[in-house]
């Protein structure tokens, strides 16, 4: 039977039976249509909950399973949210594994607001560095894309006309959480565009039919760095508009990078310019 408990910090529920309704409704929100109708986003894993956490995101709730904490900092976080004012369950083992999408769960999950920003609370400055990813199918390839951005110290990610969801709880794992450290706003092409222009940001685009090698190309900013989808590349609205279009060698047989490697690679370029390098 599930109960409630006293911890220090307040009250919280006990979950022993993976048939708890709480548990089919964490189950529920794998899928977009109900995330999206919740508006809610799930956060699972150690890592991917302190970024949270670190980046002020506040869980409405946590539930946490002792038996699967791989460390000694786990009840930190649970703090931490308990005095962020998110309801707190702790799960049997049982319970928890009925709704840990990783493979190897960690004994937390969060449940917390999904992530809405717009074009227009984007941070601009004169050395602005951006990612613009059009078109973009797979989780995983936009977590990839997020952590290198993170890495490079990009002061945002524009997402558009997505292919994926960026609250998809793919996202935030493949991301380990810097979906919270970077700002990633979702938009339509042609509004991204206009933004860039607006505010003076020079647009690269990545393209093997270019003539530019992409380290030849001024990367010193402010820039955004625009890559599309592996298979079809970007639409001709980009190809058309950029200021310049840079190409990265290919010389095996493949005729494309995967998009996250040639994010990666641009990211990098522009932070070695930046750099003095």
């Amino acid at each position: 039977m599930d109960a409630e408990l006293g911890e220090s910090g307040g009250r919280e529920t006990l979950i022993t039976s993976p048939r708890n309704p709480r548990m089919r409704e964490l189950v529920r929100l794998r899928k977009r249509a109900h995330r999206d109708s919740r508006g809610l986003l799930l956060i699972e894993g150690y890592r991917e909950l302190k970024r949270a956490l670190d980046n002020d995101i506040r869980p409405t709730e946590l539930y946490y399973c002792t038996e699967l904490f791989q460390g000694g900092n786990e009840s930190i976080l649970v703090e931490r949210c308990r005095s962020g004012g998110a309801d707190i369950f702790r799960c049997s083992e049982a319970a928890f594994r009925r709704v840990a999408y990783r493979d190897r769960p960690e004994g937390l999950l969060a449940v917390a607001y999904q992530l809405h920003r717009r074009l227009e609370e984007l941070p601009a400055s004169p050395k602005a560095l951006y990612l613009v990813a059009e078109g973009i199918e797979k989780p995983g390839n936009l977590g990839s894309i997020l952590r290198s951005a993170d890495a490079a110290g990009a002061e945002a990610v524009i997402v558009c006309d997505r292919g994926t969801d960026i609250n998809n709880p793919n996202v935030v794992r493949a991301s380990i959480g810097t979906l919270f450290s970077v700002p990633v706003v979702e938009a339509e092409s042609r509004a991204a565009l206009r933004w860039l222009r607006e505010h003076g940001v020079r647009t690269i685009a990545a393209t093997p039919h270019a003539d530019t090698l992409y380290t030849r190309a001024d990367m010193r900013g402010p820039v955004a760095l625009v890559v599309g989808s592996e298979q079809y590349g970007l639409t001709p609205l980009w190809l058309e508009a950029a200021d310049e279009k840079v190409y990265i060698p290919m010389l095996g047989q493949a005729d494309s990078l995967n998009v996250a490697a040639a994010a990666t690679i641009l990211l990098f370029e522009a932070v070695r310019q930046r750099q003095g390098g």
